[in-house]
């Protein structure tokens, strides 16, 4: 797809959004307000962006674990309130404040995440088998981790994909790690892209830290799937820039990874570099840059007061979700 300048200014706004979202929440959690955890997504979020964007309202997205698939839900059409006060158990949250991070919202296209690594997968094929049946031209978008990409799950799902041509765009978030494992460690192969081959449907790399280059790859598949061609496999390098999961260090086995690799990752900020990119090209200037970062910070802010002075969950609203009537 061609970027315009108004498609160029929604993605570095996106970008900015799922990062101090991110950050509320990382806050949120230090100060007792979220009980459960967080898995930050900053690092990772040209992938986010890039891939959920611009999707249509009929279209549906699973997220990875960076993140919850929050990020995915917000860009998707959820406020980043309800995601929030969802996590804070609050009754506002999109699921009443009892799912904890499983937010959810099927009149968007939003199934919720998955409990356990791998699960991800069979949701989102029967989900490419309803699309499919439809025949809308509606287009299922999974996330996963490198870790994700041992499951049996992942195989299964992808060879029916394939054999049925579903309308699917499996998205790996590859930040090197699964959990303290290095990727390198844990696959054979040195690109994840690789797998897709196997099963008969295209397979392509990119550089997650880049917001385009993931969108024009992601787009690309999406077209393919609503024209019929079936599933498509997009492989993003990027990196975390926080711990696994809050509260504990960023460690690469029992040792902690070189102050200079990190720093590497740090010097390509995805918004950093989207931002001096659209610079350089006079889409805005710093300034008008800057006053879209401090219109998302008001956001965050008013978000963090509204969801704070809200009520906790209703236990009525649980034993409705779990009971027929």
């Amino acid at each position: 797809m061609k970027l315009e300048k108004e498609d160029l200014l929604k993605l570095y706004r996106n970008l900015v959004l799922i990062r101090k979202t991110d950050e509320v929440m990382v806050d949120g959690l230090m100060q007792g307000k979220i009980p459960s955890f967080w898995h930050s997504g900053q690092g990772n979020e040209a992938v986010v962006a890039g891939g959920t964007t611009f999707l249509k309202k009929g279209d549906w997205v699973i997220g990875g674990v960076r993140g919850h698939g929050a990020h995915q839900a917000i860009l998707k059409g959820m406020t980043p309130e309800s995601v929030y006060a969802e996590h804070c158990c609050k009754a506002t949250g999109c699921c009443g404040g009892w799912s904890g991070f499983h937010t959810s919202d099927l009149d968007l296209g939003i199934p919720g995440s998955c409990g356990t690594v791998g699960s991800s997968f069979p949701l989102a094929t029967g989900i490419g088998i309803a699309l499919k049946k439809k025949d809308k031209g509606d287009v299922m978008v999974c996330y996963f981790g490198d870790g994700a990409s041992g499951r049996g799950t992942l195989h299964e799902s992808f060879n029916m994909a394939a054999i049925m041509k579903l309308p699917i765009v499996w998205i790996c978030e590859n930040n090197g790690f699964a959990i303290y494992m290095s990727v390198t460690t844990a696959s054979a192969s040195k690109d994840i892209a690789d797998l897709a081959y196997g099963y008969g449907m295209p397979g392509v790399v990119v550089d997650g830290q880049d917001v385009v280059a993931v969108c024009e790859a992601v787009m690309s598949a999406v077209e393919k799937a609503r024209a019929g061609e079936g599933p498509s496999l997009v492989e993003c390098k990027t990196h975390r820039f926080r711990p696994h999961n809050e509260g504990i260090p960023i460690l690469r086995g029992t040792e902690p990874i070189p102050e200079a690799e990190i720093q590497e990752w740090l010097d390509r900020d995805p918004i950093v570099l989207f931002r001096n990119k659209l610079i350089e090209r006079g889409i805005f200037s710093a300034a008008e840059a800057d006053k879209i970062d401090q219109e998302v910070v008001a956001e965050m802010a008013a978000m963090d007061k509204a969801v704070t002075a809200c009520g906790v969950a209703d236990p009525a609203v649980m034993f409705k979700s779990l009971y027929a009537e």
